[in-house]
């Protein structure tokens, strides 16, 4: 039986569901009651929510296409309830991977996982790192919070977001870097550094530019929330697309693992 995908499981997963759902049309009456009771009229809050409807699509596809990247490897259900409580591509997919390599298991997120004891650890892996920063942002968020904005006050720049572009461009460089040059374990055959891999990196960088230039040339501020699911999707479909047409040498040729 595939007990990544078996009936309990797929219970556990719709039991969550079904709670985060509830939570959330729970804080949206509250919050309905509330705006009402500050005068605003019900035309305002349902442009309220149909804003955050809307900007809500594209971290839904982004989430969407992780899901499908760890669903070979993990089954359906513990990718959907993972990032349907809280995580991200980086975050899931490092913590699954590093639970692999901790347990020997060859090929990585490219070999399904059929170990119940490594599903295990993967699933407490990717759960118990991201209750952390639920932990420890109410007490360190608002410390860190009072020194950058002391910082930026001192420097008159623009600090925080430098911080932030530099913390996205070196996890954007963990992944190039292991696109380009694998895990170093030679024996992993699949998930390492090969034509594949560079085919998918090259055609997202591409495409994530293509649509970039769109968005800037065609003013089209409401797409760009969208350029990096799209480049996603796409990348992989030309991935799919590269391993059909390429002879089995060279699309599965790999330099190193």
């Amino acid at each position: 039986m595939d007990f990544k995908n078996s009936l309990p499981m797929y219970l556990i997963g719709g039991a969550l569901i079904l709670f985060i759902i509830a939570q959330s049309l729970f804080f949206l009456i509250k919050a309905w009651k509330r705006g009402k009771e500050l005068g605003l009229s019900s035309a305002t809050l349902r442009s309220t929510v149909t804003t955050s409807v809307l900007f809500t699509i594209a971290p839904a596809i982004a989430i969407l296409t992780t899901v499908i990247s760890l669903a070979g490897a993990l089954g359906l259900v513990l990718p959907w309830v993972r990032l349907s409580v809280i995580g991200n591509l980086s975050y899931e997919t490092v913590a699954a991977t590093a639970a692999m390599e901790a347990l020997d298991h060859a090929g990585g997120m490219a070999v399904e996982v059929t170990d119940q004891t490594l599903f295990a650890t993967i699933a407490w892996v990717m759960t118990v790192g991201s209750i952390f920063p639920l932990l420890l942002l109410p007490i360190v968020a608002k410390p860190i919070q009072k020194k950058l904005n002391t910082a930026v006050a001192k420097s008159k720049s623009d600090l925080p977001d430098i911080l932030a572009a530099a913390a996205f461009i070196g996890l954007i460089g963990a992944f190039i870097a292991r696109a380009i040059a694998g895990s170093g374990k030679d024996e992993i055959i699949g998930d390492g550094a090969g034509v594949l891999s560079i085919i998918t990196l090259v055609s997202a960088i591409v495409i994530s530019l293509i649509l970039e230039t769109i968005c800037k040339k065609a003013k089209a501020k409401w797409m760009q929330p969208f350029v990096m699911p799209l480049s996603m999707f796409l990348a992989m479909g030309i991935a799919v697309v590269a391993f059909n047409l390429l002879p089995p040498e060279l699309a599965l040729l790999e330099w190193r693992g």
